[in-house]
């Protein structure tokens, strides 16, 4: 039955961790404790640690973890069809990030599934769409140049490039600002919270943190009512789909989800390629010489560098691969491992820019992939463009140790780069 975003209540379903609470029905061949996104093994080299999954795990497995019980999806065909079926794979509660029980509310449009998820879908597509993201390739190119920029007077004063913090962090960060007409001088302070939210572990400091980025959209909200402008908050809290102004629930609900979404998938994304192609100088040489194939270079980039996952709940009970998943049992999609999948991209850690195309699970697909994706694909893009002009060839500075923080968005925290 749809759910009533404008009058939200807290999913009946449990959200159950531990070996103590794996679900009777699952069977004791399936449990795994994998580590995924935790342990060690993760931490030391994550993507290949996913690639790795298809030789050491069964397609289908219930992993138990600090984080909350589920069953993982690692097969590109799994994912194509459960992303695409939300009837049987429910986004309702799917979200890990704590709410009050008695203040809820609905992150939209990712945890509304249809007939109601494209009303609100449509309210910030010209935005998102392909064309409405043209409109921001220019502004885009100006602030990866400025960056630059700074970039270049840091180095030439003798000190060293920080990608994550001078260029990976702050393109795509300044430009969701721009978009959504947030304050720019509060940068620094909303990646502080989208780094605590998405990589503490902790849900007392997710918790803690959802508190505050709760106070100031609220605050942020009420003054896009009161003083309208150009920006996606605006936009949502004077929407009226079908006539209906939304509801403040629906409001919070909706900003709510794009922040936190949109401050570190990207800059997860580019940390990941260039650390590649500072490692990886012979496929920065090819870049270099087939400037007319930059889009199926980033295509190809994105699908070896995924960053994220993506939940669902089982509406009912539904069977995949012999396995028996019940109503209520959490599932996760591993899309990295998904674009990892042997049967579906041969040799698949090879970076190709001459693979044949295929559906990527970097976005998700179907009714909720990601409405950034368009922005997403022109970032990285614009971001490889002006960077090579300019910077043609790096390396990372030698006796650095790459590291990796746990959490649900993927990608090396430091990354300090010579030329």
């Amino acid at each position: 039955m749809p759910i009533d975003a404008a009058n939200p209540v807290p999913p009946s379903f449990p959200r159950n961790v531990g070996m103590d609470q794996v679900p009777a029905h699952v069977p004791p061949e399936l449990i795994r404790q994998s580590g995924l996104t935790v342990g060690p093994d993760f931490l030391a080299n994550p993507h290949d640690f996913m690639a790795a999954l298809h030789e050491k795990q069964p397609p289908i497995y219930y992993d138990v973890s600090p984080m909350g019980n589920m069953w993982h999806l690692i097969k590109h065909e799994d994912a194509l069809f459960g992303l695409r079926h939300p009837d049987i794979f429910s986004n309702e509660g799917a979200t890990p990030f704590p709410r009050d029980p008695d203040d809820y509310f609905y992150f939209i449009p990712i945890e509304i599934d249809p007939p109601h998820h494209r009303k609100y879908r449509n309210i910030v597509d010209p935005v998102f769409s392909p064309q409405g993201v043209l409109k921001l390739e220019e502004q885009i190119r100006q602030r990866a140049n400025g960056l630059i920029d700074e970039i270049e007077a840091k180095v030439a004063a003798g000190e060293t490039c920080e990608f994550t913090e001078d260029y990976g962090r702050p393109l795509p960060v300044t430009v969701f600002l721009d978009i959504m007409g947030l304050p720019q001088d509060m940068r620094d302070e909303f990646v502080d919270w989208a780094m605590k939210l998405l990589h503490s572990n902790d849900r007392a400091v997710m918790g803690e943190t959802m508190g505050k980025i709760t106070a100031y959209l609220r605050q942020a909200i009420e003054e896009k009512k009161a003083n309208p402008d150009d920006g996606v908050v605006s936009r949502i809290a004077h929407s009226a789909p079908d006539g209906v102004p939304l509801s403040d629930k629906e409001i919070f609900g909706f900003v709510c989800f794009l922040f936190i979404a949109g401050l570190d998938t990207v800059f997860a994304t580019l940390n990941n390629i260039w650390l590649y192609l500072a490692e990886n100088p012979d496929k920065l040489a090819e870049i270099h010489s087939r400037p007319q194939d930059i889009d199926k270079i980033v295509e190809e980039l994105l699908r070896r560098w995924s960053v994220t996952f993506s939940g669902r709940v089982l509406d009912k009970d539904y069977e995949m691969r012999g396995v028996q998943m019940k109503k209520g049992d959490r599932v996760t999609f591993i899309l990295p491992a998904c674009n990892f999948d042997p049967e579906v991209f041969p040799n698949p850690k090879e970076v190709d820019f001459d693979r044949p195309r295929k559906t990527i699970l970097a976005f998700t697909v179907g009714v909720h992939s990601c409405m950034g994706a368009h922005l997403a694909r022109l970032e990285v893009k614009i971001a490889l463009q002006e960077w090579l002009k300019r910077i043609p060839a790096f390396s990372v500075k030698p006796g650095t140790r790459i590291e990796y923080r746990p959490g649900g968005v993927i990608g090396p925290e430091h990354l300090p780069l010579v030329w």
